[in-house]
């Protein structure tokens, strides 16, 4: 079995899509052992406690310090013997120490086609936005592996989405939720997660 953390922020939509495909058989080796959440009021620590997923948060608030926050959700990961981590709706950054003990085992979820609205400040609905002002006719929502720089890791899968007529961002961000996220998060999962206990 391949332990998995995700780490969340906010509803825990793509949480509810990893815990759906583990219910069905989806995410092969891997289990969700650990929900982290750096926002107490999350919704997803609801979800997850309705799944009877163990769950901590650990905010900026509690740990200001860059340093020692890192330091302390690798020992949370460390302490749920933590094998594989995905960020679901994550709006953080993973730290060096945290990135030093699970090398090619981080992956994030990112609502559009990397390298297309990526990096600094390209989250949430800021994403949907700046695509529509770019009158973009495609859109979609990539998995990758979390790096150093943010949203600069190797590419796993990617998705294609339409941008339609009369969208607004909410609209659009629902769409790509629904017709990418919440299909390749699972999938990336399992391939990190059948690749992690190969190496078991």
């Amino acid at each position: 079995m391949v332990r998995i953390a995700v780490l969340v922020s906010g509803g825990g939509t793509n949480l509810q899509a990893l815990l759906d495909a583990q219910d069905a058989g989806g995410l092969g080796p891997g289990r969700i052992a650990l929900v982290v959440s750096n926002r107490k009021a999350a919704y997803a620590l609801t979800r997850a406690a309705e799944h009877g997923v163990a769950t901590a948060v650990l905010s900026k608030v509690m740990q200001p310090d860059p340093v020692l926050y890192d330091e302390a959700l690798l020992r949370i990961l460390q302490e749920n013997e933590i094998d594989l981590i995905a960020l679901a709706g994550f709006l953080g950054i993973v730290g060096e120490k945290v990135l030093a003990a699970y090398p090619g085992r981080i992956l994030n979820i990112h609502p559009a086609l990397i390298p297309a609205f990526c990096g600094k400040g390209f989250y949430g609905l800021h994403v949907h936005e700046a695509v529509l002002a770019r009158g973009c006719k495609v859109t979609g929502a990539t998995a990758h592996l979390v790096t150093a720089g943010v949203d600069e890791g190797p590419i796993l899968l990617q998705k294609a989405v339409d941008v339609l007529p009369g969208d607004t961002p909410e609209i659009l961000q629902r769409r790509v939720m629904e017709q990418a996220e919440w299909l390749l998060l699972p999938r990336a999962v399992r391939m990190l997660s059948e690749q992690v206990e190969g190496e078991k």
